[in-house]
This record gives C-alpha cells, sequence and structure tokens, in this order.
C-alpha cells in the first residue's frame, strides 16, 4: 500500500510531467543552497564595522570626557579636578540646556583634614592672599561639610544633564585634597562656563538657621579685575536665592545681612578670579539643630539640589546667557 492509495485518485504521469516535476524541486533546492551560501560568506558592504583609530573604540580623552582632567594652576596640587562627562549631541540635542556648560564646586574636600600642610598655603587673589583651601565645617554630630557640599553636587549634575547642559564638577571626590579656590575658579574660566556655583553649608552660631547666596564684589587689583562678571553675576545670585527657597522652604539666613538672603564680598578668591558669573551658596547653618536634620537628610539634600539646578536653569536660559 502506498500513499497514492488514500486521498483523490491522480491521472497517470506522463514524461514530460516528470520532468515538470523534476525541475520544480530542483529550483528551492538551488535557492536554499544559495541562501545558505549568503549566510556563511556574508554580503560585501553589509553589516561591515571600521575598526576605531588607535584599535579601540572608545573615545580620546579631552575635555568634558570621562578620562579629561581639569588643568591645575595652583601651587601644590598633585591631580587636576576631573571634569564631568559631557552629553553627546544626541542625547542632548532638543533639551532646554543643550549647548549650556555650568561648572559646580562642591566646597572643601573630604580629604582636606588629612593634608593641613598643602591647604594652608597662601594663594593670591588680587587684593591680598588666602588659605590654598579649608577643612569646612560639620554638624554637632560630625557630618562634614565637604561630604554635604559633594553629594549636593553629584544631585544637580544629574539634573541639569538630563536637560542637556554640559557639567563639570572642579573635583568629584577623586583628589586627595583641594583644589585650591584658584584653581576652582580657573576652571570655570578654562570651560568659559555659563555659570558657575560654589556649593556650601555655613558654620554660625547655634541660633543661626537659614540660608543665602553670595555674590562678588568688584575687585580691580593685583592684576585681577572681575568688574565684568559682577552685573550678571548678581542676576544668578538672585535667581538661586529664588529658586532655592522655592524647593526647599527654608528661610533667608536671619544672621546675614539683614536678612535678605545674599550677601556682596570682595574676599573670596572663587569669586575675585573668575571670569564667568559665579555665586557661593550657604545652604543652610550646620551647627544649628533644625538646619543640621535638613542637611543630613537625603531627600532635603535632592530638594536643595533642585533649588539649585532651577536658578542655574533660570539664568543661563535667559537671553544673553
Amino acid at each position: 500500500m502506498t500513499s497514492d492509495d488514500f486521498g483523490p485518485q491522480r491521472p497517470p504521469r506522463t514524461r514530460a510531467t516528470t520532468l515538470v516535476l523534476v525541475l520544480a524541486a530542483l529550483v528551492p533546492l538551488c535557492f536554499a543552497g544559495w541562501l545558505g551560501w549568503r549566510a556563511i560568506a556574508g554580503e560585501p558592504g553589509k553589516d561591515a564595522k571600521p575598526a576605531a583609530a588607535g584599535g579601540t573604540s572608545q573615545d580620546a580623552g579631552g575635555w568634558g570626557s570621562p578620562s579629561a582632567n581639569a588643568t591645575a594652576h595652583g601651587p601644590g596640587t598633585t591631580a587636576g579636578a576631573s571634569a564631568s562627562p559631557s552629553p553627546s549631541p544626541s542625547v542632548s540635542q532638543g533639551k532646554p540646556l543643550a549647548g549650556k556648560v555650568i561648572v559646580l564646586d562642591p566646597g572643601h574636600n573630604p580629604g582636606n583634614v588629612d593634608h593641613p600642610s598643602e591647604i594652608n598655603q597662601l594663594v593670591f587673589v588680587g587684593n591680598g592672599s588666602k588659605a590654598c583651601d579649608t577643612t569646612g565645617a560639620s554638624t554637632n554630630a560630625g557630618y562634614p561639610e565637604a561630604q554635604f557640599t559633594l553629594d549636593v553636587a553629584r544631585r544637580v549634575r544629574t539634573l541639569l544633564q538630563a536637560e542637556g547642559a554640559t557639567v563639570i564638577l572642579t573635583q568629584d571626590g577623586n583628589t586627595p585634597w583641594g583644589p585650591c579656590v584658584t584653581e576652582r575658579a580657573a576652571i570655570g574660566n578654562h570651560a568659559h562656563a555659563d555659570a558657575a556655583i560654589s556649593i556650601h553649608a555655613d558654620g554660625a552660631g547655634a541660633s543661626d538657621h537659614g540660608f543665602h547666596v553670595i555674590m562678588p564684589q568688584t575687585v580691580d587689583a593685583g592684576g585681577v579685575n572681575n568688574s565684568a562678571i559682577v552685573g550678571p553675576s548678581h542676576t544668578l545670585g538672585m535667581d538661586v536665592r529664588a529658586a532655592f527657597n522655592a524647593a526647599t522652604g527654608e528661610p533667608f539666613a536671619n544672621y546675614i545681612n539683614g536678612g535678605v538672603g545674599y550677601d556682596i564680598r570682595s574676599d573670596l578668591g572663587g569669586l575675585n578670579m573668575s571670569t564667568v558669573p559665579k555665586v557661593f551658596i550657604e545652604c543652610a547653618n550646620m551647627r544649628n539643630s533644625g538646619d543640621a536634620d535638613r542637611l543630613t537628610s537625603a531627600s532635603w539634600r535632592q530638594e536643595a539640589a533642585q533649588g539649585i539646578a532651577n536658578g542655574l536653569s533660570q539664568f543661563v536660559l535667559q537671553e544673553g546667557h
């Protein structure tokens, strides 16, 4: 019994019919064989990826790349501050801060306490000399300002990069101490930043509370002249003051300049030596118990970061910045 015994009866096959059937069977077999050869050999010009120059696909280090280091300019520096990675054009294209460069300066350095001789070196700031850097303040429970500022700066960086900005940190916990206050200013200058901000927390009396922004006063001495950035820095400071207050609910400091929430100073090297709009922010008083509770709260630090990011964004998006 064969399979022909089932189903409708087929007519007898002629020689011509048999030849047609053989050819019909051979065509798909040949086509399948050709496809197999294509799969093994590959079609020239398809899916070919040229080798990167130098034998690697990694981008070469440059300013704003993960491997780039900010140039150190002050005495005693052993390593420059790493620049933050720049978003690629495809990532930042169409975002509101695309093309903007912002420098964040986390005040002090957790390692400063172990390098007193280095940070106590004097650096020239135009109208005098200042210590290279200091250890910063701390809460009564021992939470250091340098740890607070670095955490907030990283949070601000994430927020600004999400909006397309190129963000550079003067230090990212990758240097043993410093950098000096003059070097911190130089990093912003070198980057031609649209705005720069030094992030701090104060160490005032126990009854003092609140935040304030510090803006530069004109300094024209010793070959240093910051007059060009005083006006725009004031605008930046007021934008940051309003945004920080709105995001955190932190009141204006009750112990600075009559409680207006800002101060103007000529004794800070980071402002004297800057050639780009720059301000400082003292986010709260570490020695006040209520402020200390907020500073040590991760959720409040995120609010602080949002306020700083909002103020910076407001400034750089204004016409002319």
